[in-house]
C-alpha cells in the first residue's frame, strides 16, 4: 500500500470499525476511536506534501495494480499540483468534523462518525483516481454516506431534503457513466485517464461528451440553474454534514471539470467557455442578491457558497493561468470558510434551537470570544484581504479582466454583494443590544468549540497571508493543462 491507498483506506477502515460498535453506551470510546481515525488520515497525507516535488506537472504517488482484468479496469490513483491540496483539505476537515460532533451528536454516535470517515476515505478517492471507472465509483459511493447523515441526523424535513439531493447528483451521473463507456471504447478498451485525454475526438463527439460531463459535475457544484438542492440540503443536515457538504462535497463537480471537461474535450470547452463564463457570473450576481433576502442563517450562507463556487468555474473557462490557478485556490479557501461558517452556525444552534435571523441580537455582549471568531470568519467569507477568502476570488478577477474586461467587471461586484449579506447577517446577530432571554443566557464557548474554530481560523489567516505553498504546488499542472488545451485544434 502506497501513502494514497493508505489516505483512502485507513478513515474508511475506522469507519466500518465504528459502524459495528453501535451502541451508544460505548459512545465516548467511540468519539476517541473517530478522532483517532481521523488525526491517522491527516498525519498520513501530509507526507504527500512533504514529498511532492514541485515544479513537475507529472502524476506524483503513483499505485497502479489490476483491478477488473476482463475489462482492463485498473487501481490507479495518483496526485498532481490540481489535486494534492484537495486531498490533504479532506482530511483536515474531517478533523475538524469530529471534534464539531463530540458534544453535539447523542444518538447513533458510532454510525454518524463512521459515516464522515468512510466518506472521508471515499472523497480522497475521487481526488486520487486516474482510472475512469474507479473515479466513477469513488464520485457515486459519496451520496451513500452523505445520504445517511442528512436522513438521519437531519431536521425535520431529512428525508425529503436526502432523496432531493441523492435525485439530483445521481441522475446528472448517470450521462457520465455513458460518456465513460463512449470513451472507454474509442480508446480501445481503456479507462486510463491519460490515454483519454490524448484521444483525437471530432467536433461533436467533444460537444456531446462536454454536455454529459456538464450535467454531473455542474449539479454536484451547484451551478446555476441546478443548484435548488443545495439550500434546502443545507437547512436539513446536521452541522457536520453541511460543514463537509460546502468545504468539500461540492469541490467534486469542480475538480471533475479540471480531470475531465477540459483535457477530454479541449475543442468544446473552449467553444462553450461563454455559457460557463455566463453561469458563472449568474451565479455570482443573481444568487449573491438571493442570498441576501433570506431569514435563516444557513440559507444564506448555502446561497453564498453557490456564489463563491462561481468564482471556480469562471477561473477555470478564462483559459489563462490566474484564471484556473485562482479557481483552485478558492476552492481551497472555500474549504475552510464554508466549513467555519457553518460550524460557527451550529454552535449558535446548539443553544438556541433556531436558525433564524430574527431570533439573534446582540451576540457578542454574552458570547464575546465567540463573535471575535465569527468576525474574522463573516470577513473571510466577504473577501476581506489577508484571509482566505481574498486569494482566490482576487486571481479569478485579474484573470477575468485579462480575459474580458467587463467579464472581470461584473465578477468583481460579487465582492460588493458579498460584504453586504455577510456584514448584514452579522450585525443582526450579533451587534446592538441583546434582544431576548435566550441571547441573555447564552455562555462563550468551551475548550472544545475554542480549539475546532482555532483550527480554522489559522487556515483562513495562512492562507491568506503566505498563499505561495498552495500556488507553487498548482502552478506547473496548470501550465501543463492549458497547453494541452490551447494544442488542439477546432
Amino acid at each position: 500500500m502506497g501513502l494514497l491507498s493508505l489516505a483512502i483506506w485507513t478513515p474508511i477502515a475506522f469507519g466500518v470499525v465504528l459502524l459495528a460498535m453501535g451502541r451508544d453506551e460505548q459512545a465516548n470510546a467511540v468519539r476517541w476511536l473517530a478522532l483517532i481515525g481521523a488525526v491517522s488520515g491527516l498525519l498520513i497525507t501530509l507526507p504527500l506534501y512533504g514529498g511532492f516535488e514541485l515544479g513537475s506537472a507529472a502524476m506524483q504517488f503513483v499505485e497502479k495494480a489490476s483491478w477488473i482484468e476482463a475489462f482492463n479496469v485498473n487501481y490507479h490513483l495518483g496526485v498532481d499540483g490540481l489535486s494534492l491540496w484537495l486531498v490533504l483539505l479532506t482530511a483536515f476537515i474531517t478533523v475538524v468534523v469530529v471534534i464539531a460532533g463530540w458534544e453535539v451528536i447523542t444518538e447513533r454516535v458510532g454510525q454518524y462518525m463512521g459515516a464522515f470517515l468512510i466518506l472521508s476515505g471515499l472523497m480522497i478517492g475521487v481526488f486520487s483516481a486516474q482510472d475512469g471507472l474507479l473515479f466513477f465509483v469513488f464520485f457515486e459511493a459519496t451520496l451513500i454516506p452523505m445520504y445517511l447523515i442528512i436522513g438521519i441526523w437531519g431536521g425535520p424535513n431529512k428525508i425529503y431534503a436526502a432523496f432531493k439531493f441523492f435525485l439530483y447528483t445521481l441522475l446528472g451521473s448517470l450521462l457520465m457513466l455513458v460518456a465513460l463507456i463512449y470513451l472507454y471504447n474509442k480508446s480501445g478498451g481503456s479507462f486510463d485517464l491519460a490515454t483519454w485525454h490524448a484521444l483525437p475526438l471530432g467536433s461533436t463527439a467533444q460537444t456531446l461528451l462536454f454536455f454529459a460531463f456538464l450535467a454531473a459535475f455542474a449539479v454536484k457544484v451547484p451551478m446555476w440553474p441546478v443548484h435548488t438542492w443545495l439550500p434546502d440540503v443545507h437547512v436539513e443536515a446536521p452541522t457536520g454534514g453541511s460543514a463537509v457538504l460546502a468545504a468539500i462535497m461540492l469541490k467534486l463537480g469542480a475538480y471533475g471539470f479540471l480531470r475531465f471537461s477540459l483535457p477530454i474535450a479541449p475543442d468544446a470547452s473552449r467553444e462553450w467557455a461563454w455559457l460557463m463564463i455566463a453561469l458563472s457570473l449568474v451565479a455570482v450576481v443573481y444568487v449573491g442578491l438571493v442570498a441576501m433576502v433570506q431569514k435563516d442563517m444557513k440559507k444564506l450562507v448555502a446561497y453564498s457558497s453557490v456564489a463563491h463556487m462561481g468564482f471556480v468555474t469562471l477561473g477555470f473557462f478564462l483559459f489563462n493561468p490566474l484564471g484556473v490557478s485562482g479557481g483552485i485556490v478558492q476552492m481551497i479557501a472555500h474549504g475552510f470558510v464554508s466549513a467555519a461558517m457553518f460550524l460557527c452556525i451550529g454552535v449558535l444552534y446548539d443553544r438556541v434551537h433556531s436558525r433564524d435571523i430574527a431570533s439573534y441580537g446582540g451576540v457578542v455582549n454574552t458570547m464575546p470570544t465567540f463573535a471575535a471568531f465569527s468576525l474574522l470568519f463573516t470577513m473571510a467569507n466577504c473577501g476581506l484581504p489577508a484571509t482566505a477568502g481574498f486569494v482566490g476570488e482576487w486571481m479569478v478577477i485579474l484573470g477575468a479582466v485579462q480575459a474580458n474586461f467587463w467579464v472581470g467587471l461584473v465578477a468583481a461586484s460579487a465582492l460588493i454583494f458579498g460584504a453586504a449579506y455577510s456584514l448584514w447577517m452579522y450585525k443582526r446577530v450579533y451587534l446592538g443590544p441583546v434582544v431576548n432571554d435566550q441571547v441573555r443566557a447564552l455562555t462563550d464557548i468551551n475548550a472544545r468549540e475554542f480549539f475546532m474554530l482555532s483550527l480554522l481560523a489559522i487556515a483562513v489567516l495562512v492562507m491568506g497571508i503566505y498563499p505561495k505553498p498552495f500556488t507553487d504546488v498548482m502552478d506547473p499542472s496548470v501550465a501543463a493543462l492549458l497547453k494541452h488545451v490551447a494544442a488542439s485544434k477546432l
